[in-house]
């Protein structure tokens, strides 16, 4: 009999383990599924990067980004974006750059301006994203304008409190100099 039970147990444990390794699996695809969805949604509201040439593939967190983008600014931007997200613990960016003739033609002032462009929109994704993944923000009511790092937040939030939290998301993203805030509390 005590072999039985011996044995009983341990057919438990190993059954319990088995069911809990299956759960713990089931969990990380479901999160990497999620935060595959909000990449390619990231990629998608940038206007300066074919979200169609690239791709994302993600495990545990860990996001990989392959396909082709036009500049070194663009992958240094899809990675940037794609860091920038909940749950994202690193990116290994395979982007491929596919150089544009037209650019090797420009002259370095219009290359300036054109990076301080993409930086520009940049920052402006890059906080609108966390406005609309940020429930106690809302997003959709605030434009964000950017411009030579100088962010211009204009529209509506509930409180003050969701006012001072769209400034400080904006001020606490990268590559921003200064925040001028237009927000208007509209109570609903």
């Amino acid at each position: 009999m005590n072999t039985f039970n011996k044995s009983m147990i341990a057919a438990l444990v190993i059954g319990a383990t088995s069911m809990s390794a299956q759960a713990s699996s089931w969990e990380n695809e479901s999160k990497d599924a999620w935060i595959d969805g909000k990449a390619e949604t990231v990629l998608l509201m940038n206007t300066n990067l074919n979200n169609f040439d690239i791709n994302t593939d993600v495990t545990n967190g860990k996001v990989v980004l392959t396909g082709k983008v036009d500049s070194e600014l663009d992958k240094e931007l899809a990675e940037e974006l794609v860091l920038s997200l909940d749950g994202v613990s690193s990116v290994n960016n395979k982007l491929t750059v596919v150089k544009n003739m037209k650019a090797k033609h420009m002259k370095s002032d219009k290359a300036d301006s054109a990076e301080s462009d993409l930086t520009d929109a940049k920052i402006s994704t890059v906080i609108t994203t966390r406005y609309l993944f940020n429930s106690e923000v809302g997003g959709t009511d605030i434009d964000v304008d950017t411009d030579n790092g100088v962010v211009t937040l204009k529209g509506t939030v509930e409180s003050d409190a969701e006012k001072q939290l769209a400034v400080s998301i904006a001020e606490n993203a990268e590559d921003v100099r200064k925040v001028i805030d237009e927000l208007t509390i509209v109570a609903e």
